[in-house]
């Protein structure tokens, strides 16, 4: 299941940027966050697709939602100026961005690459 994230709960699940400058990555579980307004078309398609993600990696991978809208301040803080835009945390290392409604065979390769997860 994906779960929706306010400014307080991506401190504590993802990354504390008004602690920490250097990212440190607080979750136990790598993750994807997606950067999503309810208005956009592309982020709509990506929705299911991120559900079905959740049932096949649960366990593995922790999927999150940030509404643009509502949290202007964390869209702010990774540069985010077009959506959906998809935040890729792997347990150890940088995050990394993709942009766009990006198809399920590519999710799944970056799982494997940026994830480290099969």
């Amino acid at each position: 299941m994906t779960e929706l994230l306010t400014k307080e709960t991506f401190f504590e699940k993802v990354f504390n940027f008004e602690k920490n400058t250097e990212w440190k990555y607080e979750g136990e579980l790598p993750c994807i966050i997606d950067f999503y307004a309810d208005w956009c078309g592309p982020c709509k398609m990506v929705a299911p697709v991120l559900e079905e993600l959740s049932d096949e990696y649960e366990g593995k991978v922790a999927i999150y939602k940030i509404d643009t809208e509502v949290e202007q301040e964390l869209a702010a803080a990774f540069g985010v100026r077009s959506i959906p835009t998809i935040l890729f945390c792997p347990k150890e290392g940088e995050p990394q961005m993709a942009q766009g409604a990006l198809p399920i065979t590519e999710f799944r390769k970056l799982f494997k690459e940026v994830l480290l997860v099969e």
